[in-house]
């Protein structure tokens, strides 16, 4: 029964047309809770412990059913999704582990509910399902073993691709990286393993609580009536680490706080409850009502390209009816140049604590009572806590990056974004330096959360391939010459391009360019937009010729002014003196009527507070430096936080006009 004040979830969501249904998740933090049986308010420290005897409970069950299940034959029965009798399988993991007979029991003398055994079987099945993909990667990649595992032929190539199911989208680093691991183990046994099973052990377990495979009985969560904001879930929990009966189970009540960002008629499932750092945090997943994107009939899109320290170049353009597409201002950039180098500090600062932990260990040789074990073990920590680090900049910055190119295609009104395809961003030929960089991109993240932040509003993510698209002209499709910069066009580079066609002339940042064919081609090729059976992402797979020879931006034309300057009245006259120097003139009156004040001496700014830990203009390579002209974003600073060193630059379209020039200047 509902607690007073607090009504049930329901489980459908109502639509209307041109509507669909997207699910979102967010973490939230229980705080406290309540036993339900005794009244006792329970603290964050106790609602923690019980909840973390619950999840160990979970986790050696889970473990358990993997050790048993970690072979071949398992996980082809469980990924066919046909039973013995040839039934189709359920769709819930737990379901699907039942009807095949893959039980579980809980410890000896230990008492759990039906519901918590569902848990265990759920998480397990989940995982024994993942491991079909990499089964198959594995397979394909020893059935072709190549003659230099480091450096594939054309043929070899083809040949992995087509023995892997679906190779021929899967991007290259992931072929590399399984080829790796199976040449390690080579090195080390002197033949080729097996299976993936033979290669990796059993994953270790995390320890969460998946409420979405229980039923009332064991979890239930309820929206306030009057404050949507408000939830409550309640939830069985043990009063002990081994409950040796259901006396040992108490129902407790959690509120929960939703951000804004759940609507009030989102519909709530259960969460998934995880202890970090003796508190409780819950996965709180939601559905709600969005505007469905549609994979063609776009007439306005943005095309995003990728950088290095650019991290992203986008731009808007527009289909007209005649078939015309035109550039809509001059686009924008995100640069995160002193995120990346701070990303890349840690990354080197952990590659050493690597090192420094191996070294310890071969010295050590196992031995847990050697001088150096304690060492070692206060590097493991710092390793896992600069793991941490790294992984909480990558999520700001991948949100960050997101967030700013949905905007932009929300400022320009377009109904899609194109980027380019992954799978062609392989970083070789520049260096070991440089490889690494470009391999430690959060281009993957940044892509999933704007699919993410776009389904919001309706807005379409499409891939689209990326070959030449920052080597031809947007505006005749003519190879590009690359130089250093515009005042320097004979200095080999790559960041400045420049047409040679006499009749075109376009000239521009390479990335700049590179958005405007990124756009220009999925306007072109919005016929072949298709939606990816696995993933469900919509692509463009294949580059028509005929379709990429109509890809080309139109010029706007050039205007002499933005403002009309046109003579109407006499010019005004001003003195060529317009104000004595700062220490002769008062400083202006108070808002009541008093004393005018004494302005400071020396050069003092008067309108604004100092920026906190203003760095010098021209900075090192650690950090991203302070533009000069242009968009000078308010304190760009060293240090002075996560938004001081990501720039971003404000939409400005259809406020500049295309750029036409035959120099190699700016203007």
């Amino acid at each position: 029964m509902p607690v007073s004040g607090w009504w049930p979830v329901s489980s459908k969501l109502p639509l209307s047309e041109g509507e669909t249904s997207r699910t979102a998740c967010v973490r939230v933090l229980l705080r406290t809770g309540v036993d339900e049986k005794t009244g006792e308010v329970l603290s964050p420290a106790v609602l923690a412990e019980r909840v973390g005897w619950c999840a160990d409970l979970v986790a050696a069950m889970v473990g358990a059913l993997l050790v048993e299940h970690w072979k071949s034959v398992d996980v082809e029965v469980l990924a066919s999704g046909r039973d013995a009798g040839g039934r189709r399988l359920p769709s819930n993991a737990w379901m699907a582990l039942r009807r095949l007979g893959w039980t579980v029991t809980p410890p000896a003398g230990v008492k759990v509910n039906d519901r918590v055994v569902r848990m265990a079987q759920e998480q397990a099945g989940r995982v024994l399902r993942s491991v079909k993909w990499r089964v198959d990667v594995t397979a394909g990649v020893l059935s072709t073993w190549p003659a230099d595992p480091r450096r594939r032929t054309p043929v070899e190539w083809d040949q992995v691709r087509t023995a892997i199911p679906g190779g021929e989208g899967l991007p290259s680093s992931v072929i590399k990286g399984r080829t790796r691991q199976v040449a390690a183990f080579l090195a080390v046994n002197g033949r080729l393993p097996v299976d993936v099973f033979e290669l990796e052990g059993a994953p270790r377990v995390p320890r969460m609580l998946l409420l979405a495979a229980c039923d009332r009985q064991q979890a239930t969560i309820e929206r306030n009536d009057t404050d949507p904001a408000k939830a409550l879930l309640r939830v069985q929990l043990p009063t002990r680490a081994d409950p040796r009966s259901y006396r040992d189970w108490t129902w407790v009540a959690c509120p929960i706080s939703l951000p804004p960002t759940v609507p009030a008629s989102a519909i709530l499932h259960l969460p998934t409850l995880r202890v970090t750092s003796r508190q409780v945090r819950a996965d709180v997943a939601y559905t709600h009502a969005v505007p469905k994107a549609k994979r063609a009939g776009h007439t306005v899109a943005l095309g995003v390209d990728w950088g290095l320290n650019t991290l992203l170049s986008a731009g808007a353009l527009r289909l007209h009816p005649d078939g015309r597409i035109t550039a809509l201002g001059a686009g924008g950039q995100f640069r995160a140049a002193g995120v990346l180098a701070k990303q890349h500090r840690l990354r080197r600062h952990g590659q050493r604590l690597h090192a420094k932990a191996d070294h310890y260990q071969r010295l050590a040789g196992g031995d847990s009572q050697h001088n150096l074990a304690g060492k070692h073990a206060v590097l493991r920590d710092e390793i896992r806590h600069v793991s941490a680090r790294r992984s909480k900049l990558n999520d700001a910055l991948a949100w960050a990056a997101a967030r700013w190119a949905v905007d932009q295609a929300i400022a320009a009104r377009a109904t899609v974004i194109y980027v380019e395809d992954l799978r062609s961003m392989e970083a070789r030929g520049m260096g070991a330096t440089m490889n690494t960089r470009l391999s430690q991109q959060v281009r993957g993240k940044i892509v999933d959360r704007m699919r993410h932040l776009a389904a919001e509003h309706g807005v379409a993510v499409v891939t689209v391939p990326a070959r030449n698209t920052s080597k031809h002209c947007p505006q005749c499709l003519t190879p590009l010459r690359h130089c250093k910069a515009p005042d320097r066009p004979s200095v080999a580079g790559w960041k400045w391009a420049i047409c040679p066609h006499q009749s075109c002339g376009w000239q521009g940042d390479r990335d700049h360019g590179a958005w405007r064919r990124i756009a220009a081609r999925g306007l072109t090729h919005q016929a072949k937009t298709v939606t990816d059976k696995t993933s469900g992402h919509m692509v463009i797979r294949t580059v028509v010729d005929t379709l990429e020879a109509t890809a080309v931006v139109t010029p706007t034309a050039c205007k002499a002014s933005r403002r009309d300057r046109s003579k109407t009245g006499p010019t005004r006259h001003q003195p060529p003196r317009p104000a004595p120097r700062r220490r002769r003139a008062p400083s202006p009156t108070r808002p009541h009527h008093g004393r005018a004040g004494k302005r400071p001496e020396g050069h003092a700014p008067t309108d604004r507070n100092r920026l906190p830990r203003a760095a010098h203009r021209h900075q090192g390579v650690n950090t991203i430096s302070t533009p000069t002209t242009g968009h000078r974003p308010r304190g760009a600073a060293l240090g002075a936080g996560f938004h001081f060193h990501a720039h971003a630059s404000p939409p400005r379209w259809e406020t500049i006009p295309e750029i036409q020039s035959n120099s190699g200047s700016l203007s």
